[in-house]
């Protein structure tokens, strides 16, 4: 599922998709995530991490650079209604970069759907950025509503953030333990990943990925070696195939969004 570049002011119809599996049914995204509940799911010392991604059919994960080619209504409906279920929203530096993250929640309603969850109006921001080569004109470091935590190797500050940001430290970057901290001192049970494929093989080499929420978009793009939404080896170098369990599947013209759990 498909980020919105950090300006982007959007009044979009409400969609419904239609639910093939488990059972079928109408709904709108905001019904389809309702029963979610992440954090009751969390594994002794993590928390519950589950991946958001959207690739073509033939796999690509972006297009010219950017996710917004293969965006579309239902998909940003999605994306943004699982963003209200989660206790912290993760990505990596080059995501962050290029999509150009703002606040996580624009929605004043969105976030009121949060707290009635019990969850923070806002979700905790995490960036992974080993080298922390990030510009602090980010819209997201901008934003003094923001809480940010970067996960990093480096021992350096960003200046000039409006945002409130923490530091886990750890060199080389550790994501496992990077987790049990945020778990621990943070108090984070469950997180949204946003990519890229970098970060999520990594997570996937570390056993920290729970589920997959998958959409992948009606046509066929092309291009050698083009990102898709794992990098092609992981770390180490050593392909490693991920048996997953499809646990629902919806359909918006021709456009499917799957919800897989990884097999341990």
């Amino acid at each position: 599922m498909t980020a919105n570049p950090a300006g982007a002011a959007r009044n979009d119809p409400l969609v419904r998709v239609r639910r093939l599996m488990p059972d079928p049914a109408l709904l709108t995204a905001d019904e389809v995530v309702q029963a979610l509940d992440l954090a009751s799911s969390a594994p002794a010392g993590r928390p519950y991490v589950v991946l958001n991604m959207v690739a073509t059919v033939d796999g690509r994960a972006t297009l010219a650079g950017r996710t917004a080619p293969i965006s579309s209504v239902p998909d940003r409906q999605l994306f943004h209604a699982l963003r209200t279920r989660a206790d912290a929203v993760m990505v990596g530096a080059g995501t962050l970069r290029v999509e150009r993250y703002g606040r996580l929640v624009r929605d004043a309603r969105r976030r009121e759907q949060r707290r009635a969850i019990g969850l923070q109006a806002d979700p905790l921001a995490v960036v992974v950025s080993a080298s922390l080569d990030l510009p602090s004109d980010l819209p997201l470091l901008q934003d003094p509503e923001s809480r940010v935590v970067i996960i990093t190797a480096s021992e350096a500050l960003l200046d000039a953030c409006e945002a409130h940001v923490d530091y886990v430290r750890c060199d080389p970057v550790d994501l496992t333990a990077a987790l049990g901290r945020l778990r621990d001192e943070y108090g984070v049970r469950s997180i949204l990943c946003e990519g890229g494929p970098r970060l999520n093989a990594s997570l996937l080499a570390e056993g920290l990925i729970d589920e997959l929420f998958l959409t992948t978009f009606a046509v066929l793009a092309g291009g050698e070696g083009a990102l898709t939404i794992l990098a092609d080896m992981l770390p180490g170098g050593t392909p490693m195939p991920q048996q997953l369990e499809l646990l629902w599947l919806l359909e918006h013209e021709s456009e499917l969004f799957a919800r897989y759990a990884l097999r341990r």
